[in-house]
C-alpha cells in the first residue's frame, strides 16, 4: 500500500511539473510570437549643416564576422539614403565626399539583452580595439559571449511534448565612424594614443599626432530582433533596415 501511495505522489509530482512546464512554454511562445526588432545608439552625432551641393557620403563597411552579409546590408544604407529628405547621396569618390563614413561591425549573433545592453553602454570601440576582442565580446562575468554558446543565453528553453520553445534573441553590434571636412580655412588636430599587449609581461603604446582637414564622430548602434525560434535569415533584413535608418539618420 505504502509503495503505491508513493508511486502515486511521484506521478503527481511528475504531472505537476510537466504542467508547469507546458504552461511556461505557451506563455513563452504567445508573448514573442511576433518578430521585434529595436534599435539604439550610443551617442547622438550631429553633423554641420552644408549646401545641398555638398551633402555627398562616402561609405565604407568592414567586418569581422563571417555570417554579416556586407552585400545586403549595404543595400539597404543605400536605400535610406535615397528616402533622405535632406537631400544627403552616397557616391564612390571619399576625397570628393564632404563626408565618409566608416563602419565596422563587430557583433552579429545570439545573445540576451542584457549583453545588447552592456554592447550600448560600451560605447564605440572601433576596429583597432575590435581585433583585440575578435569572434566575440566576452564579459569578464561570462554574461555574454559568442554564437556557439548564444542559444544557451538567447531565453527561456521549455519543452511541450518532446518539442522545443525557444525565446531567442539576435544582437547587431555596429560602429559608426563620420569624417566631415571642415570649413575653409580650419585645421583639425588629432592625437591618438594606441595600447596594445605585446607580450604577458608587457604592453606597448603609441602616441601619435596628425593634422588633417576632417573632424570626427564616433557612435555605436545596437539592434535587437526577438521572436520564439528565431533564425538569423529570418531576422537579417529587419535588423539591417533599422540600423540602416539609424546611419541615414544622423545627416
Amino acid at each position: 500500500m505504502r509503495g503505491v501511495l508513493k508511486l502515486g505522489g511521484v506521478l503527481l509530482l511528475s504531472g505537476v511539473f510537466s504542467w508547469l512546464a507546458g504552461c511556461a512554454a505557451t506563455q513563452t511562445a504567445l508573448g514573442h510570437k511576433d518578430l521585434e526588432v529595436q534599435t539604439k545608439t550610443s551617442t547622438a552625432i550631429f553633423v554641420d549643416q552644408v549646401a545641398r551641393a555638398d551633402r555627398t557620403v562616402y561609405v565604407s563597411i568592414r567586418s569581422g564576422v563571417m555570417e554579416f552579409d556586407r552585400h545586403a546590408f549595404m543595400k539597404f544604407i543605400k536605400q535610406q539614403f535615397a528616402q533622405n529628405e535632406e537631400g544627403y547621396r552616397i557616391v564612390d569618390d571619399p576625397n570628393a565626399a564632404q563626408f565618409q563614413m566608416n563602419v565596422y561591425v563587430l557583433n552579429l549573433e545570439k545573445a540576451n539583452p542584457t549583453a545588447a545592453e552592456e554592447a550600448l553602454h560600451r560605447g564605440y570601440i572601433g576596429s583597432v580595439a575590435a581585433g583585440a576582442t575578435a569572434g566575440a565580446l566576452v564579459h569578464s562575468s561570462n554574461r555574454y559571449t559568442g554564437a556557439a554558446a548564444g542559444g544557451l543565453l538567447g531565453g527561456v528553453t521549455d519543452s511541450i511534448s518532446g518539442a522545443l520553445v525557444h525565446d531567442v534573441t539576435y544582437m547587431l553590434v555596429v560602429d559608426v565612424q563620420i569624417k566631415e571636412k571642415a570649413r575653409k580655412g580650419v585645421i583639425v588636430r588629432k592625437d591618438t594614443q594606441i595600447s596594445a599587449k605585446v607580450s604577458d609581461s608587457g604592453t606597448s603604446t603609441q602616441r601619435v599626432s596628425e593634422v588633417g582637414i576632417r573632424k570626427e564622430y564616433q557612435t555605436r548602434i545596437v539592434t535587437t530582433a526577438n521572436k520564439v525560434n528565431l533564425d538569423l535569415p529570418e531576422a537579417q533584413d529587419e535588423m539591417f533596415n533599422k540600423t540602416a535608418y539609424a546611419m541615414a539618420g544622423f545627416f
